[in-house]
């Protein structure tokens, strides 16, 4: 079973002490498009993930030590545990969705970062990248009906199955190559 995320304020409160610029989303989306691009699992990744050589280490244990080893954890997690940070369902749309653009924001740039140019993703995963860069580039809307809360949930949950996908194809697929040889 996968590690548990911190809870979103908690990350909120970390991100906010040592000034990072990112929301506590666009921050994990960040450190999940790391992972699944194929970057390395180490306690430095606010460093890398934010190309910001002056960040320090997280502290073991903080909120955001804890958010790279529960990242960690769930996208190796065969089960399927993978969880976004992302505010909770009594939020408004507009902060919800505004959230969820921000987690692909963030996904998207550090994944580029960790993955290269060309990464070896499989045409479901091209698509599925695809399809984050444009939600990446979405902004919000003010006003919304059930319509538009029950489209954000499958949206979220398309997310969550296209960076395991990208974390498949990228980080995955290569290391197991690697094993075999």
């Amino acid at each position: 079973m996968a590690e548990s995320l911190p809870v979103l304020p908690e990350v909120v409160v970390a991100s906010r002490e040592l000034h990072l610029g990112v929301d506590a989303s666009e921050l994990h989306g960040g450190l999940c498009g790391w992972l699944a691009g194929g970057g390395e699992d180490t306690p430095d990744w606010l460093k890398r993930v934010l190309v910001d050589d002056n960040l320090p280490v997280p502290a073991t244990g903080d909120a955001l030590d804890r958010l790279r080893i529960a990242t960690a954890s769930q996208l190796e997690d065969r089960d399927f545990g993978f969880e976004l940070l992302l505010p909770e369902a009594d939020a408004s749309l507009y902060v919800r969705s505004g959230a969820l653009f921000d987690w692909c924001r963030g996904f998207v740039g550090a994944f580029g970062l960790a993955a290269g140019a060309s990464p070896p993703l499989s045409e479901e995963g091209s698509e599925a990248l695809a399809d984050l860069v444009r939600l990446a580039a979405a902004t919000p809307e003010e006003e919304g009906d059930e319509e538009d809360e029950l489209a954000l949930v499958e949206i979220e949950e398309f997310v969550r199955v296209a960076a395991l996908l990208l974390h498949g194809d990228a980080a995955l697929g290569p290391r197991h190559r690697r094993s075999l040889n």
